[in-house]
């Protein structure tokens, strides 16, 4: 009989559904899937509402749905738009019901509500995995350059203050995914890491934005704003001077916190939603970031649905003000955003849920690998350094298909 590790390996070389989240101290797998429920328009509020709370399992860890909302969905949900965007063919949105967790920590822990899940076969249908290392990029730096001067403009006019210019790389792939989800762990690993493998697509992430975590009553919000790209010697007292030291950069942040204690304060108690840590710096292997933790208390009377409204799409990878910035974006960019944009976690029976931003990830679907990064345009910004700094947030995932 098979031990754990030897067991969690099996699952890892096998091209079974399952899904991999960052937690504190290792990861989460979540495998065989009793329910998947595809998301859209119109089930999302009843999902988020009713759905969620009918789960009754035994293992507390298994009484979740656990998956993803696309930009699309949560953008539709709010009532805004995509009028000029071409339908990708991709889910909205999915959420997977799980009856196996296991738990990669110093030992390898299994619960399951199976009690032959050791027994179930695992597909090890023979898959042919490759993977270019050159990308087609829809805007070069002219074409940029051009949609940078033309939101400038609609700041100088007070339609928006802050926008976020979103690029796509694309190449021909069909990906090993959990080889490169480790991998990129390897070197890149975030608070809010993840993959889906499911048969027919799968996502690798090192997002490292929390957008939503909720216990019980209490909420916290992450946002990010503010990006420094990393040199060797580099330290983070020396980025965190930087931050402190720049005008664009300090403007762009207290913009995008000040709007996400105002989505809080939608949702939370008057007087409750306060600062935890303003302004600390977080280091990754390309670039250092600029982030704020804001707390609230929920109101009684608040439902899932509410919570999903207010805070999703995360202000920080739109701009401010949320839905004039949406609309003057969803109007102009060309590219469905797909999941890029939009929100990965899980929601509990209680009501606890945990989501993050979807930024740093692949998307690899239908043999095609997409890649997505956006930066901010305020008064301040140089369309040169904004550009730069889209690659340098791609920059991680990329290097993965040079190896």
């Amino acid at each position: 009989m098979l031990n754990n590790k030897e067991y969690l390996n099996k699952i890892f070389q096998s091209n079974k559904p399952l899904i991999i989240y960052k937690t504190i101290g290792g990861y989460d797998v979540y495998t065989d899937f009793k329910d998947k429920i595809i998301l859209n328009s119109k089930n999302f509020k009843n999902f988020l509402n009713k759905t969620s709370t009918k789960l009754k399992s035994p293992i507390k860890e298994l009484n979740c749905h656990i998956g993803f909302f696309g930009f699309q969905l949560l953008c539709e949900n709010i009532k805004v738009k995509l009028p000029k965007q071409k339908n990708s063919n991709f889910y909205p949105g999915l959420a997977y019901q799980p009856q196996t967790i296991i738990q990669i920590r110093k030992n390898i822990i299994i619960k399951s509500l199976l009690k032959n899940y050791r027994k179930l076969q695992t597909v090890n249908k023979k898959v042919k995995y490759y993977y270019q290392n050159k990308f087609n990029l829809n805007l070069n730096e002219k074409q940029y350059t051009k949609l940078f001067r033309e939101f400038s403009e609609k700041i100088k006019l007070g339609e928006t203050y802050q926008i976020k210019i979103s690029q796509t790389y694309k190449n021909k792939s069909n990906l090993n995914s959990v080889e490169f989800f480790w991998k990129l762990m390897d070197i890149n690993e975030s608070p809010e890491s993840f993959l889906i493998r499911d048969i027919d697509y799968s996502i690798i992430s090192c997002s490292p934005e929390t957008l939503i975590q909720k216990k019980k009553n209490t909420i916290i919000t992450k946002p990010i704003a503010g990006t420094l790209n990393r040199t060797k010697n580099m330290t983070k007292q020396y980025a965190y001077n930087f931050f402190k030291k720049n005008k664009k950069e300090s403007k762009e942040h207290n913009m995008i916190v000040d709007m996400e204690r105002n989505d809080l304060s939608r949702i939370c108690e008057t007087g409750t939603v306060k600062i935890n840590k303003l302004k600390i710096v977080e280091a990754y292997r390309d670039l250092y970031h600029y982030v704020t933790e804001i707390k609230g208390t929920v109101k009684k009377n608040v439902n899932n649905h509410d919570i999903i409204s207010a805070m999703m799409p995360g202000g920080s990878v739109i701009g401010c003000p949320k839905i004039n910035t949406l609309k003057l974006l969803n109007s102009r960019e060309k590219i469905n955003r797909n999941i890029y944009t939009g929100s990965f976690g899980y929601i509990n029976a209680n009501g606890n849920m945990r989501f993050n931003v979807i930024i740093r990830s692949i998307l690899n679907h239908r043999n095609v690998a997409e890649i997505s990064a956006a930066s901010g345009v305020v008064i301040d910004s140089n369309p040169k350094d904004e550009y730069k700094e889209n690659y340098i947030k791609a920059k991680s995932l990329l290097d993965l298909f040079k190896s």
